[in-house]
């Protein structure tokens, strides 16, 4: 059985001490990609920021096995809790080499940071034809390829992608799901958080509906895509 990298217990967060999340119970196992989906509004970017400890919370969050409820930003990112940010967030004047550099600023390992740059161009060659040039200059495609790699270049334990799809043409979405899908072969563990709920169940093991703050349902994600609510709800099926 796989051990719990994540684990949420009756988890509270919001804004100006209003609770936008209501009793939040949600896992997620080593090496698993778990998609948490819902529509605009449903709470699930205030939960990667709850996460992310950029808002507080209150309840229980543990990950690789201890509490992090206390943890500062910077604490969870050094321990490997990395977030993809809703619409990428790039230094739009730096090169796309400067900001893939930027998810390493934190490491000190000059050596293990080559190799993780080296890598980083493996999974996105169009990132290494596009080092030296501005990426605020490149495609909405090309921006998030450039923020998950940047997201990568921080070594995560937990990749936490916020609206990956969003204002992407599908080609480009079937390309970064495949990407997804590779980093889990290679020991990186993804909680995908997407308005597109086909997309995310297309890659993922198990699935969270999040309605209003709350988790309304949760399963695998075949029994989730398959689940006539969700079909006529989420997918117009």
């Amino acid at each position: 059985m796989s051990q719990v990298l994540l684990q949420l217990n009756n988890w509270c967060a919001g804004y100006a001490g209003v609770d936008v999340l209501n009793s939040i119970d949600l896992s997620v196992n080593q090496c698993e990609i778990v998609a948490l989906v819902g529509s605009n509004g449903a709470g699930k970017t205030t939960l990667l920021r709850s996460l992310s400890r950029t808002i507080k919370g209150h309840g229980e969050m543990r990950f690789a096995g201890r509490s992090i409820y206390e943890d500062t930003p910077e604490k969870v990112f050094e321990n490997g809790l990395v977030q993809v940010p809703e619409g990428r967030m790039l230094f739009d004047q730096m090169s796309v080499q400067e900001n893939l550099l930027m998810g390493a600023y934190r490491r000190a390992d000059k050596a293990a940071i080559k190799h993780s740059l080296e890598h980083v161009y493996e999974l996105f060659p169009k990132m290494f034809e596009r080092r030296h040039q501005r990426s605020g200059s490149m495609s909405g495609g090309e921006q998030q390829m450039c923020a998950m790699g940047r997201a990568l270049m921080a070594n995560p334990k937990l990749l936490l992608v916020d609206e990956m799809s969003l204002g992407l043409a599908p080609v480009i979405v079937d390309q970064l799901l495949e990407i997804l899908t590779t980093i889990r072969q290679q020991g990186i563990t993804v909680l995908l958080v997407e308005q597109d709920i086909y997309a995310a169940l297309e890659i993922a093991d198990r699935g969270y509906v999040m309605v209003t703050g709350s988790i309304t349902q949760s399963g695998s994600a075949t029994e989730l895509k398959n689940d006539p609510h969700i079909r006529e709800a989420y997918l117009g099926l």
